[in-house]
């Protein structure tokens, strides 16, 4: 797994596992979502609310830990209040 790779696993609204994967790609975070352990990566064009909660929270630990930079918080709050205008952070 890259070091700019962050994933987590969510269940669907018909219940089935989906693992969830996000890279930073230059200025930019890109979502992958895969079901079974040996299926392709899937680009997930639009993240839900949850998936970019989920990397916010995953960037804050890592920044904690000296893993990323600060400022990366700051990029990912800016892009979810970009799509989610009315979202709490």
């Amino acid at each position: 797994m890259p070091r700019q790779e962050i994933s987590w696993k969510r269940r669907t609204p018909d219940g089935q596992t989906v693992r969830i994967y996000a890279r930073h790609v230059g200025d930019q975070w890109k979502f992958f979502a895969r079901g079974a352990r040996y299926e392709q990566r899937a680009t997930l064009a639009d993240p839900t609310l949850d998936d970019w909660l989920e990397l916010l929270d995953a960037v804050r630990r890592r920044v904690g830990r000296g893993l990323l930079r600060a400022e990366e918080v700051e990029r990912v709050e800016r892009a979810i209040r970009e799509r989610f205008p009315t979202a709490q952070l």
